[in-house]
């Protein structure tokens, strides 16, 4: 399975917010964000800081999405 952000690039939007911005408010590194821009996993530590700043839920910011491979094996 693999992780998406989508949740959270969408609420940056929505804020008018620039990823940027949230690692400096947040004082998480670009390497960190870089990781959640490829769908990588990173600690649930960053992750409660990023929900508490937005005020959000874990679900509301990032979700798992099967991958292809995945699919495949169940069909079989």
């Amino acid at each position: 399975m693999a992780v998406s952000y989508n949740g959270l690039w969408k609420m940056l939007i929505d804020k008018n917010m620039y990823k940027k911005e949230l690692t400096v408010r947040l004082g998480i590194s670009s390497a960190t964000l870089a990781k959640m821009g490829r769908g990588e996993n990173v600690s649930m530590d960053i992750l409660e800081k990023i929900c508490e700043y937005m005020d959000c839920n874990l679900g509301d910011i990032a979700s798992f999405e099967k991958d292809d491979k995945e699919e495949d094996k169940a069909d079989v």
